[in-house]
């Protein structure tokens, strides 16, 4: 009986405890976070560090590469390479739009392929 009796009073605790309210301010479900979106030029290579900065800052980039696909094809391939590099280490995503734009996002963002 005494066995019975603890066994009781412990169970009756463990109800008490798993019982607590939690108040949730209504504030925390209207705060908003909202994504940046980048729309920038890439003219040439020298601009590789800075996108790649806006990608490490959490930004979402739509890049035009049009002009620097027309002055110097090289430099696009290794421009696009190397920000497929830190796309690929921030476990980002990168897209071609047609043959004028790439759309860059950090971990947080996927892009729907379809």
């Amino acid at each position: 009986m005494p066995l019975r009796k603890i066994l009781e009073k412990l169970k009756k605790k463990k109800e008490e405890t798993s019982e607590e309210e939690i108040e949730i301010r209504e504030e925390a479900f209207k705060e908003e976070i909202k994504p940046k979106i980048r729309v920038e030029k890439l003219t040439s290579y020298a601009d590789v560090p800075r996108i790649q900065e806006f990608l490490r800052n959490g930004e979402i980039v739509f890049l035009n590469i049009k002009d620097l696909k027309n002055s110097n094809l090289n430099d696009l391939k290794k421009a696009v390479d190397k920000l497929k590099n830190t796309i690929s280490a921030l476990d980002g995503d990168i897209v071609g739009i047609d043959d004028s734009y790439l759309l860059l996002t950090p971990s947080y963002a996927r892009i729907q392929r379809g």
